[in-house]
């Protein structure tokens, strides 16, 4: 399975990407929507991270570990998603000519 460990790599580097994005603006509204967008990639990785464990060692402690690894990658990207909708629409709201 080559899929996965892309998905790591990709999502890491996005996170990256994200972090240092908030680093370089000044406004508030923007910074919480790319912590937000931020979230969604680090729930991507520690989701992929969890089921690549388990398809990697296939033990029943890989199976715990990637279970609790997808149960926390899942609340982060569902926070992540609920963030991004609600700071896309203030956005929208504050600057409606955009």
């Amino acid at each position: 399975m080559i899929i996965f460990p892309i998905v790591i790599v990709l999502s890491i580097v996005l996170y990256l990407y994200y972090k240092v994005a908030i680093l370089k603006t000044r406004d508030g509204l923007t910074q919480a929507y790319f912590n937000a967008k931020a979230r969604i990639c680090l729930g991507i990785f520690i989701l992929s991270f969890g089921i690549n464990q388990y398809i990697f060692y296939q033990t029943k402690v890989s199976l715990f570990i990637g279970m609790l690894f997808v149960i926390l990658g899942i609340l982060q990207l569902i926070r992540g998603v609920r963030e991004t909708k609600h700071y896309r629409n203030e956005w929208k709201r504050l600057n409606p000519a955009d």
